[in-house]
């Protein structure tokens, strides 16, 4: 696919995606939506690929959805093709997100408002600008929160400062976003992205690329399950494969060693044969 909308880089294993319309402040296009999704299929694939940064060009991160549209810009009725049902375009590029088996990383550079900031909400660790602006404006535009956030958000920051943040619609400032747990650090504009390959390197020199997408699945999904009994499985099963594979062996020969870890296992092909062990999801 021809990018139009976003712009890809990888240096050093680290796959970087920077949301790519300055002169819109980055507003979410359906055109964008189906990129980042070809994207993020690319990073998925390519073992060579250890973390995924996102990031947007020029002063914003995402502004929220292009309302270039007009009234029917979220009336799927006017604009629907045949189908009695569309989906929400955030909703399906999370939904990848949360499927993914790299560490997705969000440095938000700028502005972050509707679907800008709810679609970092799939990542694992957001970063931010001292200058960003964040909001989940949706009840000032007369919709409801998407992109599955009201799953994702209470389970980020808590359900109080979820319903305080989606009930007033109010765009605040980073440093009220950092005490309301929805990004890890603040950082200077010019050192931000450097912030976040430090964090990114980290990972890709030091780890196992497949304990890291086991890890990634296990926290995620455990969010859901109603007993530990369900992550005693899990973990037992994960203990018992990896222990047993070349990483686990390189880990602990490593370690006795007194040496940096040379992990081998590809997620393309090596891993364990328990997963995926979630059921398949689809949409009716």
């Amino acid at each position: 696919m021809d990018y139009e909308q976003i712009q890809t880089e990888i240096s050093d294993r680290i796959f970087t995606i920077t949301l790519n319309r300055p002169e819109r402040l980055n507003a979410f296009t359906s055109r964008m939506m189906e990129e980042l999704l070809h994207a993020l299929d690319q990073a998925d694939a390519d073992d060579d690929v250890r973390v995924i940064i996102f990031t947007g060009a020029g002063r914003a991160f995402c502004a929220g959805a292009d309302l270039s549209g007009g009234p029917n810009t979220f009336n799927r009725a006017e604009i629907a093709t045949g189908e009695e049902t569309r989906r929400d375009g955030g909703g399906i590029l999370t939904l990848r997100i949360f499927e993914c088996k790299k560490p997705i990383i969000a440095a938000v550079n700028g502005p972050a408002v509707g679907v800008g900031v709810t679609m970092t909400l799939a990542m694992d660790i957001r970063l931010a600008a001292d200058d960003a602006r964040f909001g989940f404006v949706f009840p000032r535009r007369g919709i409801v929160p998407e992109a599955c956030s009201s799953w994702f958000l209470p389970r980020v920051v808590g359900i109080g400062q979820a319903l305080e943040w989606t009930f007033s619609g109010r765009v605040f400032g980073a440093q009220e976003a950092l005490d309301g747990r929805l990004v890890r650090s603040l950082h200077p504009a010019d050192e931000l992205i450097h912030a976040a390959r430090d964090l990114a390197r980290e990972i890709a020199d030091n780890t196992s690329a497949v304990t890291v997408a086991l890890t990634r699945q296990m926290m995620w999904r455990m969010l859901g399950a109603d007993h530990p009994m369900e992550a005693h499985k899990i973990d037992s099963q994960g203990v018992r494969a990896m222990g047993a594979s070349a990483d686990g062996r390189e880990g602990v020969l490593s370690f006795l060693e007194k040496r940096p870890p040379r992990f081998t296992m590809r997620t393309s092909r090596d891993m364990p044969d328990y997963y995926p062990w979630w059921d398949e999801r689809s949409f009716d």
